[in-house]
């Protein structure tokens, strides 16, 4: 049982350095700047793009899609054959970790972004069943409204209710090979709880990084963001 905490741990720290590599500050810097200091103050995906344009969104949006697709991928493969039953776990700790690594990054004073694109990342790596869900729920939001908050807000709360609801219907019991013969393992109820946990404190961060958006959102000041026209920092 103790090498399953391990693997746990393992997967967690390993997401964490993965989501440390940040994307939005490195380009920041490319261009004179610390992305931090411009805008909302924000590390991430969004500000990029209003303070340094389409380009460099784009370049911040991709990178911090692919840190936290190498931490799920790289946890996937090693675990597979460790743990079997385990495997969405240990990814949903890999995206987890980098989740946290991108949001608080230990060599920026903790002080990073908000987490929707690396968890973006994690939910494209872990299971393929999510992804045309996501896509609707935050594109069909962000192109009704222009709000990119409110959108990541969705696309998260989907997250966590599709995780529950998969987990139900034993999507996430793994095919495995023993001798040759293939067949079905059923993970026990433990491990499909624990990946709830997981997702809720995924889901729960989200919300909590996104308060000041939330509050701006029932107040109708929430900034919007446009893509066929310039976005003017504040």
């Amino acid at each position: 049982m103790m090498e399953y905490v391990i693997y746990r741990i393992i997967a967690l720290v390993f997401g964490y350095l993965c989501g440390n590599f940040q994307t939005a500050y490195i380009i920041g810097r490319l261009n004179g700047i610390d992305i931090r200091e411009k805008g909302s103050g924000n590390a991430g995906t969004t500000n990029t793009l209003r303070v340094l344009g389409k380009k460099a969104g784009l370049l911040v949006f991709v990178g911090d899609l692919a840190k936290s697709i190498l931490a799920v991928v790289v946890v996937y493969f090693v675990f597979r054959e460790r743990a079997p039953e385990h495997i969405y776990l240990l990814k949903l700790y890999a995206g987890l970790g980098s989740i946290l690594g991108h949001n608080f990054p230990f060599y920026l004073g903790f002080k990073g972004g908000k987490g929707i694109a690396a968890m973006s990342g994690m939910i494209l790596a872990f299971h393929w069943m999510y992804v045309p869900i996501d896509l609707v729920l935050f594109f069909g939001t962000f192109a009704l409204t222009h709000y990119v908050s409110l959108g990541s807000l969705i696309l998260t709360a989907g997250f966590f209710i599709q995780t529950v609801l998969m987990g139900a219907f034993g999507i996430f019991h793994p095919y495995v090979a023993p001798d040759a013969v293939t067949k079905i393992m059923t993970i026990p109820n433990f491990i499909r709880y624990e990946m709830y946990a997981v997702a809720f404190i995924i889901t729960a961060m989200a919300f909590i990084r996104h308060i000041p958006n939330i509050k701006k959102l029932a107040k109708g000041e929430e900034r919007k963001t446009y893509l066929t026209k310039k976005n003017k920092a504040e």
